[in-house]
């Protein structure tokens, strides 16, 4: 997805900065997790490291998008940060942050918005979070806030006739075979390999890097996640359009939303099995939100929500913008149904859209791996 553009910049109405606050609210949730870990976890680099002209602490949020969020989070850890500093009688350094996202973010947003009293130094870095993107042992602490559940890209077999993983009619793998939920899931851990070797290389020994990204229950199989049946609601409204003669059935066979949603047990399996050398898990904990579905303001809000993270991957696709907007009219009337109705073939009750689940997950790099 290096070359789609994920979110909706701007600050528009339907824009991710005017929409972002259900990913604003877990990561306010996540806050005192991230700052007790700074507080515990944390190793000052030492002083030999710190020679004159280097005396910078650097940090880096990983799909940081056009803010608020980011800003909320850049300014807590640098409160944590000092605060630890100063609890061992050390100078406090100047602090420098990274803001990654995709090249296609809106950057002149984010930019613009930065905050006139910040604390530090920042700089860009445009590029997929998928591979490297900094100096070797260059960062202190890594932040990324709902950001990794997105893809680096679809499953190839999914948009392919002639395969078991075709994923005819949907948008997601919440109603669809196996096969496609495994592509789907193999897809993330690929990824998920990929973050935590690049990130394995940027982090200097004994920093931290700080995840908090949308999951499942333990034990509930990857159909059952909260985000992606709402997500796959939008299919219900393209659907419609289909029937109406707007669209082709093609453009909706042909599309699929870049995301995968794992449970704690996964995020775990993935990080020790492939990076238990660089890494030891400091914190792994859930969080939950209500989610306010039982209720039409709810129900508009998450359909706001979506919106800023969904839209301009279907004008992409489509290409027609007022069709876009007839579907995200219709959408929050599919998402009412499938709270009221349970989300079909898998039993879902509504008592599910209750909460929205997050995991923040807190890994320090290794002091004895050094390459």
């Amino acid at each position: 997805m290096e070359n789609s553009k994920i979110v909706k910049g701007g600050d528009g109405p339907n824009s991710y900065f005017k929409n972002s606050k259900l990913q604003g609210n877990a990561s306010d949730l996540a806050k005192k997790l991230l700052v007790d870990g700074i507080a515990e976890s944390l190793e000052l680099p030492p002083k030999d490291y710190r020679a004159a002209g280097a005396a910078v602490f650097a940090i880096a949020d990983f799909g940081c998008s056009v803010g608020p969020n980011t800003f909320s989070s850049v300014a807590s850890v640098i409160e944590a940060v000092k605060h630890k500093y100063e609890k061992n009688s050390e100078a406090v350094p100047e602090f420098h942050v990274f803001f990654n996202d995709q090249v296609s973010n809106d950057f002149n947003t984010l930019f613009r918005s930065i905050p006139h009293d910040k604390q530090y130094t920042a700089a860009g870095v445009p590029g997929s979070f998928h591979g490297r993107l900094l100096p070797k042992f260059s960062i202190n602490l890594m932040i990324s806030n709902v950001a990794l559940n997105w893809l680096s890209k679809i499953p190839e077999s999914v948009t392919k006739r002639d395969t078991p993983q075709w994923n005819k009619g949907r948008v997601t793998y919440a109603r669809s075979s196996p096969q496609v939920v495994e592509a789907f899931k193999a897809r993330f851990v690929d990824d998920m390999r990929d973050f935590f070797g690049a990130r394995s290389e940027e982090l200097i020994p004994g920093g931290l890097l700080a995840i908090l990204i949308p999951c499942r229950s333990q034990g509930t199989s990857p159909c059952e996640s909260n985000v992606v049946l709402v997500a796959d609601s939008m299919g219900d409204a393209l659907a419609d359009l289909v029937n109406q003669g707007i669209i082709s059935e093609d453009v909706v066979d042909s599309f699929n939303f870049p995301t995968f949603i794992p449970t704690a047990s996964e995020m775990e399996e993935i990080i020790v099995t492939n990076h238990g050398k660089h890494f030891s898990i400091e914190a792994m904990q859930e969080i939950h939100l209500p989610s306010h579905l039982n209720n039409p303001q709810g129900i508009q809000h998450t359909s706001n929500t979506m919106r800023a993270v969904m839209e301009c991957l279907l004008n992409q696709h489509i290409g027609l913008p007022h069709v876009v907007d007839e579907a995200f009219r219709r959408y929050p009337e599919k998402i009412e149904n499938l709270v009221k109705n349970k989300a079909p073939d898998n039993n879902t009750s509504a008592a599910q859209f209750e909460m929205w689940e997050f995991l923040f997950v807190l890994l320090k790099r290794n002091r004895c791996i050094v390459a």
